[in-house]
């Protein structure tokens, strides 16, 4: 399981450091990176990814169905598959980066979720955890109702 929230600088070639807890939980030598959802990235193992190609593109009449062809362009159009180097950094494509406000030598956040990554700018990312305080309580409680009701 991916968990953590590790900061982190992009390098003057685009690239940001997988940290080593993250790394060897990782199967792979190389990562899909898309664009996720508010304004950060995704980055996934490839089984993953093909998972998640297969659900958007494989399903009965994917590209008639209006949503899976805005996913279709949105989340697989942009994928790039990048590999880890030596040391443990990951080229970000310059289109991605751009995407989510991520400049050569910014400052960037990157959250472990479970089976993916997400990566942000962090001055988005703070700005977005602020916004969406009141919401996380409420999904907290929601948790709780849950627990409750299976005991």
């Amino acid at each position: 399981m991916l968990t953590g929230e590790f900061f982190n600088t992009i390098d003057d070639k685009g690239r940001i450091l997988i940290p080593s807890r993250i790394r060897s939980a990782l199967d792979g030598e190389a990562l899909y990176v898309t664009k996720g959802l508010e304004t950060c990235l995704w980055l996934m193992l490839p089984t993953d990814f093909e998972k998640l190609k297969n659900t958007i593109v494989n399903g009965p009449g994917a590209m008639f169905d209006r949503k899976m062809r805005i996913l279709q362009r949105g989340m697989l159009a942009p994928a790039q598959l990048c590999e880890i180097d030596k040391v443990g950094r990951i080229h970000i494509p310059q289109s991605l980066r751009e995407s989510i406000h991520l400049d050569m030598k910014g400052e960037s956040v990157l959250l472990g979720t479970g089976n993916y990554l997400e990566l942000w700018n962090k001055t988005d990312y703070e700005a977005y955890m602020q916004a969406i305080m009141g919401e996380f309580q409420d999904a907290a409680q929601s948790l709780s109702d849950l627990i409750r009701e299976d005991h």
